[in-house]
């Protein structure tokens, strides 16, 4: 199995910033020789969309446009965690964060079919 713990969300204002991390482990996922990772978010009523995914190199990074030029995927394999960081915050930005990965080379996926396994979230809220 693999686990993905996430840490980082909380209660920001407005135009603050908030850094998620998510780290990976379990005896399936030391096997993982290449994955990539995404995170994604879910507000009430809403269904799961895409924030941010990065290949397993770090050199390819994709982000939905709603957050484009105010978050920054990053990753670390050394430490098997990825972070999402996260400035500029507005109200809209509300919402469970997961993470996800998925054992593959080359681009990552931008939608969750895609994903094998998933964290158990993290809450952000932004107030205005």
């Amino acid at each position: 199995q693999v686990q993905l713990i996430e840490s980082g969300g909380g209660l920001v204002q407005a135009g603050g910033s908030l850094r998620l991390s998510c780290t990976a482990s379990g005896r399936a996922f030391n096997s993982y020789t290449n994955y990539v990772m995404g995170w994604f978010r879910q507000a009430p009523g809403k269904e799961r969309e895409f924030v941010a995914a990065i290949s397993w190199s770090g050199g390819m990074t994709y982000y939905a446009d709603s957050v484009k030029g105010r978050f920054t995927i990053s990753r670390d394999n050394a430490k098997n965690t990825g972070y999402l960081q996260m400035n500029s915050l507005k109200p809209e930005d509300t919402a469970v964060y997961y993470c996800a990965v998925e054992r593959r080379f080359g681009a990552p996926a931008r939608v969750s079919s895609a994903y094998d396994y998933w964290g158990q979230g993290t809450q952000v809220t932004v107030s205005s």
